[in-house]
């Protein structure tokens, strides 16, 4: 890869400036030479050297076609991912950060000049200018800075409920029979002592004679889904249910200058709490699958997700859960919402969600130890074929370099190409604790989310229940007597002809959630 092995030659149309590239670094730029709207990602690097006229881009309508970040720690993925954002920001494209290590609050505040991102700005031939973009920060449940973020136990649904539990196919099914049994009765389930006092109600001598009634839930089976939500709540994960619930429409908002809003969620409080971190992905990812429409290809995505410290979603994750998240990954692009996971190597990732992420940025690899070294063998076969020798290039890049290959406007693989990466606009680094405070108390949906509401639901009509049982002189629960004339839960669910067709399809989600979506998730009543 040398001048004199690609002698220079002629720019293709469309590689402005390029006059005099070797042939090599000619075609791959020729790949990067797109009619349309882009993202710039930097320029490209050849035989050592940097070849600014030769910028590196990604079309804006294939970002909904989802991509992956990855690299060895310190190499620069969350500046790359901020570049990206900001870029998105400016085109009008809302956009979602998971800030794992609290590093990507400063992209609300402008950038702060120095001799080191001025050099990079003119190496790279970027009108580098300090540049704000609109930001809203959440934190889950109110655990750390942010708009707290919640949502009811009856919106996320048993089908997710009984995977972050880690309940069988049959606890899960029969989840959903209480589920079903607390709709029916108007029992609202909206925080986790809800779910419990209704299990409960069902395991006490009155409620035995209604769980035969409704078949396939046995107190046994009662009993283990008691102790995994004891479980769970032990993790820290009982603030994250109620309401008010989040509304994951709001992530959809631009500013009054139309750029996109850039949502941060603030996890460094709860990133010893993965299981939290992935309830919430799966819950916000299936919310707004069932409520936006389908509109296949379009001019530019609705919304792009940036999931930092992606392996904390799939390390230990059951198997359900990795068949709700390629579901989720491979049928939301539909919905104008791309994914990209950024994280230390593309192994992080399982093989069916990889294969769906079109574009790659590969930042700098290790090879210290054996491990490393397949790992980068490993990495390297994911590529398209590549005029460049990856092995040596991927351990030789230098922080804020990286190799990529996006998708065409065509939808076909663009040439791999070493880059030389832009320099983010806004602030390379958190900003300072009380202004984040400040922004965070003067957002308009601070009104609406930051206080938590406790309304009347399953827990307090269950009490008053049994308070009323016991001021009419018998004891609450066990029983089971009841006036003739009053026909029980049972004869009022299990009679209907939709119930009897639910029985006889346990098995299909179809059979298990009638009103709720294909991820088992309640739609919500806007």
């Amino acid at each position: 890869m040398s001048d004199s092995e690609a002698p220079p030659a002629v720019a293709p149309e469309g590689v402005s400036g390029a006059r005099g590239l070797p042939q090599e670094a000619l075609e791959i730029a020729s790949g990067y030479a797109f009619a349309g709207p882009a993202l710039d990602l930097g320029v490209l690097l050849w035989d050592g050297r940097c070849l600014p006229d030769a910028r590196i881009r990604i079309p804006l309508p294939v970002l909904n076609r989802h991509g992956l970040v990855a690299g060895a720690t310190g190499t620069g993925k969350t500046k790359t991912l901020q570049l990206i954002a900001e870029q998105l920001s400016v085109q009008g494209v809302p956009v979602f950060l998971a800030d794992i290590k609290g590093d990507v609050s400063g992209i609300s505040a402008p950038g702060v000049s120095n001799d080191k991102v001025l050099a990079r700005a003119q190496e790279v031939h970027q009108e580098w200018t300090p540049t704000a973009c609109p930001a809203e920060f959440y934190a889950l449940g109110g655990m750390g800075k942010g708009i707290p973020v919640r949502a009811t136990v009856t919106s996320f649904g048993p089908v997710l409920l009984s995977k972050v539990l880690q309940l069988n196919q049959t606890q899960e099914q029969s989840l959903g029979l209480i589920f079903h049994y607390a709709d029916q009765k108007g029992l609202e389930l909206f925080d986790l002592k809800d779910l419990r006092a209704v299990v409960t109600f069902l395991t006490s001598d009155e409620g035995k004679t209604e769980l035969k009634g409704i078949g396939g839930l046995s107190p046994a089976t009662a009993g283990v889904i008691l102790r995994s939500l004891s479980a769970f709540e032990a993790q820290g994960m009982s603030p994250f249910f109620g309401e008010p619930e989040f509304d994951t429409s709001e992530l959809l908002r631009t500013a009054p200058d139309g750029r996109g809003t850039v949502s941060v969620l603030e996890l460094p409080e709860v990133q010893d709490k993965p299981q939290l971190f992935s309830t919430f992905l799966m819950w916000m990812l299936a919310d707004l699958f069932h409520d936006l429409p389908e509109v296949g290809d379009i001019d530019k995505p609705k919304l792009v997700f940036f999931f930092d410290e992606a392996h904390l979603l799939f390390t230990g994750a059951s198997k359900a859960f990795l068949e709700s998240i390629t579901q989720t990954v491979r049928l939301i692009r539909s919905k104008g919402v791309g994914v990209f996971f950024v994280t230390q190597t593309p192994k992080d990732v399982p093989a069916d969600v990889l294969a769906q992420l079109g574009n790659r940025v590969q930042h700098a690899l290790r090879a210290f130890t054996p491990d490393d070294q397949k790992a980068l063998k490993d990495t390297v076969k994911t590529f398209p074929n590549s005029a460049y020798d990856l092995e040596e290039v991927l351990t030789g890049t230098g922080t804020g370099e990286a190799v990529v290959t996006v998708l065409s406007e065509k939808g076909a693989p663009t040439p791999v190409a070493a880059t030389r990466l832009r320099a983010p606009q806004s602030l390379m680094g958190p900003v300072d604790p009380a202004a984040l405070d400040r922004a965070v108390q003067a957002s308009p949906l601070y009104g609406r989310y930051a206080q938590a509401v406790d309304r009347e639901s399953a827990y307090e009509k269950l009490a008053a229940r049994d308070a009323a049982a016991a001021q009419a002189g018998r004891a609450p629960a066990k029983g089971g007597g009841r006036a003739k004339e009053e026909p029980s839960v049972v004869e009022q669910v299990v009679g209907s002809g939709i119930f009897k067709s639910l029985a006889r399809s346990m098995g299909t989600q179809i059979g298990r959630e009638i009103t709720r979506s294909l991820f088992g998730t309640a739609r919500r009543r806007r």
